[in-house]
């Protein structure tokens, strides 16, 4: 998520194997959603807030010990509500030249690299 003042929302896992590693947050698609429909339910299940999708950003794969991950990753913005943390340990809005300030897990660090050049051709 971006708030518009050159930010991005981070969250920090808070439980699993890949605890304490921070990500930006989403979750798996259940049969017959769309990616779009998936991130809008689960950012309304893990942060309680409705958010507008604005564009596709990359899609990520990788392989971690013991799951693959393919993620499709969307420049999105809250539309309404509070961000309450109902399973991360905590969450923080990080000003892009922040953005390499947090331990971040490694198929984050590539939605990172895509930001990064998101950036470069503003």
């Amino acid at each position: 998520m971006e708030d518009g003042e050159g930010r991005v929302f981070a969250t920090q896992r808070g439980y699993g194997p890949l605890k304490d590693g921070w990500e930006f947050p989403g979750g798996k698609i259940e049969a017959g959603e769309t990616p779009e429909d998936a991130l809008k339910r689960e950012i309304m299940e893990e942060l309680d807030v409705r958010i507008n999708i604005d564009d596709f950003l990359t899609t990520v794969e990788w392989d971690y010990e013991t799951f693959h991950l393919s993620m499709r990753c969307y420049m999105c913005h809250v539309e309404s509500g509070e961000m309450i943390l109902k399973e991360h340990e905590a969450a923080k809005w990080l000003p892009y030249e922040e953005i390499d300030t947090v331990n971040w897990l490694p198929a984050d660090l590539l939605v990172v690299e895509a930001l990064k050049q998101r950036l470069l051709e503003r």
